[in-house]
């Protein structure tokens, strides 16, 4: 069926057309260079003998000629689009045509030397025909974007900015015309390329001219064309550009995103608050991680969030045997099915709170390591619902861990989260209740527990960002608690990855604290955003101060004043010094009458989160 598909194609009007044009042009020109080869090798004085040996040779050099271009595919290529790669198989073609011509001949010579061919001839003859045939293929393309080329509006003229490999690929492809953006210059900090031409566009000056050159050359638009280029220089680079008036701002991805090492216009992105916060590349022990996974049955909780999610495709990438995606939201966890349906992926609907289902998906899949990411993580949310945080951050989380040591379960990775330290709502609370868990149980049986905390990824599900963006769009204003508000920031990719690091280095009992970078004003936060939709804070969109909520605080920190913190081997991560553990039995007793007041007041949680935690005090602002 496929092959009928494929002739049919092939004698559609169009191909026929094509096809029958190459093969009248190609016959004229070996005709014409073989005759070519014999008249240079006599240096235009030709015996008449040859002329009439030419007549027999005419019909074997053109089919033998075509022969090897038609098994290359070269008479499907498509006119418009032949480059650099058609051209090769082109001469490869026709080299192996002249190498079995010149053999034949040098055979005919010994048997029949009156109907051979002076030798020279039949080389001279292939470098005729394959320039020739080159030609003839390169026409078309050079007249319809050299000689002629698509007259397109283009409204928007860009720099673009870095010269390099990604620049120059970048700047070609603009150059054919169809896009919405004209390239008039490109600027770049290494000097030896000022002044320099790449595809008729002109070096015209580092970075640090760029507010002469956009004014001078009335540029719209700024393409980022660094994949190396660290955020720090991204932001001032954006807050340069836009305080030019200049909205329309691409970026390529960071070298680590990118599919392939070849960066295309379809790479191309609107920067975003991700590339105006992120940080450097995550650089972590690949070997040591591999080892913690490679080859081993892995759990994950709570698979359908951002983290968890982030988790199964990172795991992924260390070839792990088999991921057991464990998760309540079925909706989530179908999407993710979608995205990672393999023999390795197993999803898994269930509550962390249903002590019988997990203990028999335990028994099941026998684990080997697990990652805790099931928890609940809205802040004002828990407040309104304790009961809620206590089931499934507390009494979840012991389920989970009584049922890893059943089940001898290698290393348990807690993820836990900033609000765990000088906790004042239930969800930090509870949180920090889950590391004294893991810790207590740390000395019974084999399994090795640790947590490992940080502050707000972007792109989370719980985070404000898409809020913020969502009324930037609906004309404002946007909301925020406090002017002073801070908060870390990390990419969910590097959170994910620096977790890795975190459990292939914990030996059991470590609570982790991941380097969050300096913490950001959330104004300031909302202000880039406002400005990355081409608009001014204050004057088009507002900023309203709302109050803090319930549970919030002006500043999150990484470790309570009880904490310090030791250096690991690597520069992200350090160890809380944290107090000795409790016992099992003391902790099961917290845990056991948390339980218990979960179906009373929320007064009476609260009361006994103080008890277990000193340091857990309500906010009351």
């Amino acid at each position: 069926m496929q092959n009928n598909q494929t002739i049919d194609n092939l004698f559609k009007p169009s191909h026929t057309k094509r096809l029958l044009f190459f093969l009248f042009a190609d016959t004229i020109i070996f005709c014409l260079s073989l005759f070519l080869g014999i008249l240079f090798r006599f240096n235009f004085d030709v015996p008449e003998t040859y002329l009439h040996r030419l007549s027999y040779w005419l019909f074997i050099v053109v089919f033998i000629k075509i022969f090897f271009l038609w098994i290359s595919d070269i008479y499907k290529l498509n006119w418009r689009f032949v480059s650099i790669n058609e051209f090769y198989k082109i001469v490869k073609a026709l080299f192996l045509a002249s190498i079995f011509l010149y053999f034949a001949n040098a055979v005919l010579q010994k048997v029949y030397p009156f109907y051979s061919l002076p030798r020279s001839s039949v080389i001279i003859d292939f470098f005729v025909a394959t320039l020739l045939v080159l030609f003839i293929r390169a026409l078309r393309r050079v007249y319809l974007e050299i000689i002629n080329p698509p007259k397109i509006k283009k409204t928007k003229r860009a720099v673009i900015i870095g010269a390099g490999d990604s620049g120059e690929r970048i700047a070609r492809e603009l150059r054919k015309g169809n896009n919405e953006y004209e390239p008039v210059c490109f600027v770049d900090d290494d000097k030896s390329k000022l002044n320099t031409i790449i595809h008729q566009i002109k070096v015209l000056g580092t970075l640090g001219d760029i507010e002469k050159i956009v004014k001078s050359n009335s540029i719209d638009s700024a393409i980022i064309a660094i994949t190396t280029l660290h955020h720090s220089k991204v932001k001032e680079l954006f807050e340069r550009l836009t305080a030019l008036g200049i909205s329309d701002i691409k970026i390529v991805p960071s070298i680590n995103k990118l599919p392939s090492s070849d960066v295309t216009v379809k790479d191309l992105k609107d920067i975003s608050i991700e590339d105006l916060l992120a940080r450097e590349v995550a650089d972590i022990d690949i070997e040591k991680v591999s080892l913690l996974v490679k080859d081993k049955v892995v759990m994950v909780t709570g698979a359908g969030g951002s983290i968890g999610s982030e988790i199964v495709r990172q795991l992924l990438k260390f070839e792990p045997k088999r991921i057991v995606a464990y998760e309540i939201d079925e909706t989530e966890l179908h999407t993710l099915k979608l995205e990672f349906d393999n023999y390795v992926f197993e999803p898994v609907v269930g509550d962390i709170r249903d002590m019988q289902k997990l203990d028999s998906i335990m028994r099941k899949f026998r684990p080997e390591v697990v990652f805790h990411a099931s928890a609940y993580k809205h802040v004002p949310m828990m407040e309104y619902f304790p009961e809620e945080a206590v089931k499934t951050n507390v009494v979840g989380t012991r389920n989970l861990v009584e049922c890893s040591i059943k089940y001898g379960v290698d290393k348990f990775v807690n993820i836990s989260t900033d609000k765990a330290v000088n906790p004042t709502s239930i969800m930090g609370a509870t949180k920090r209740v889950s590391e004294m868990i893991c810790r207590s149980y740390n000395k019974k049986g084999k399994t090795k527990f640790v947590s490992v905390r940080f502050g707000n990824v972007l792109g989370s599900r719980g985070s404000a960002v898409p809020i913020f963006i969502e009324q930037i769009k609906k004309g404002g204003p946007v909301t925020v608690t406090h002017p002073d508000m801070k908060r870390y920031f990390m990419s969910i990719p590097e959170a994910v990855l620096l977790v890795f690091q975190a459990a292939a280095m914990g030996k059991g009992g470590e609570v982790f604290v991941l380097d969050m970078g300096e913490p950001i004003r959330i104004v300031e936060l909302v202000e880039r955003l406002i400005r990355l939709e081409g608009l001014k804070p204050y004057r088009d969109i507002d900023i309203k101060f709302t109050g803090i909520r319930p549970g919030e605080k002006l500043f999150e920190e990484l470790l309570t004043a009880e904490e310090g913190t030791l250096k690991t081997r690597h520069s992200k991560i350090y160890v809380a010094n944290m107090p000795n553990p409790l016992d099992i039995a003391q902790i099961n007793e917290y845990v056991d009458e948390l339980s218990y007041t979960a179906n009373s007041s929320s007064s009476k949680i609260k009361d006994k989160l103080q008890q277990i935690i000193p340091f857990y005090k309500e906010n009351e602002e």
